[in-house]
């Protein structure tokens, strides 16, 4: 047996050592996976939230529907990406998701004229379409 499985003195300096390798690789080991984990708690979020807005009552109308649905799709696109500039650390990705921002809003823009410019829908449908479909982002870019 080695001095290390003896006593628990040497034990414990071999877990500090460890511990002392594992942080040089990969950080402070209490922060190590906090980003990341906000990261994907925020995205699963953004997703989920996405979802639901996407999901409309049929109107009866493709063109309507597909506006309806795509303006959430959008905004969602729109959420992951300022996800992105708050956690990720690749500049070309950044830049990538500086683009998709901006892009992705101005097609909103052209969908929402586009669907206000659309005969109105009938019944409830009209009502739920048009509500589910419009998120504000409040992230900061």
């Amino acid at each position: 047996m080695s001095l290390v499985s003896r006593t628990p003195l040497a034990r414990a300096g071999a877990a500090m050592l460890l511990v002392a390798l594992l942080a040089a690789m990969t950080g402070p080991l209490s922060s190590a996976g906090e980003p990341a984990a906000a990261f994907q708690r925020e995205n699963d979020t953004a997703m989920r939230v996405m979802m639901e807005r996407m999901h409309v009552a049929p109107t009866g109308d493709v063109d309507r529907d597909f506006v309806t649905m795509m303006i959430p799709h959008h905004q969602g696109a729109i959420d992951m990406a300022e996800l992105q500039l708050r956690y990720g650390k690749d500049e070309e990705l950044k830049r990538l998701s500086r683009e998709i921002i901006q892009k992705q809003k101005e097609e909103i823009a052209m969908m929402e004229r586009m669907l206000a410019a659309m005969p109105a829908a009938t019944g409830a449908a009209q009502h739920e379409g048009q509500h589910q479909g419009h998120h504000d982002s409040h992230h900061a870019h």
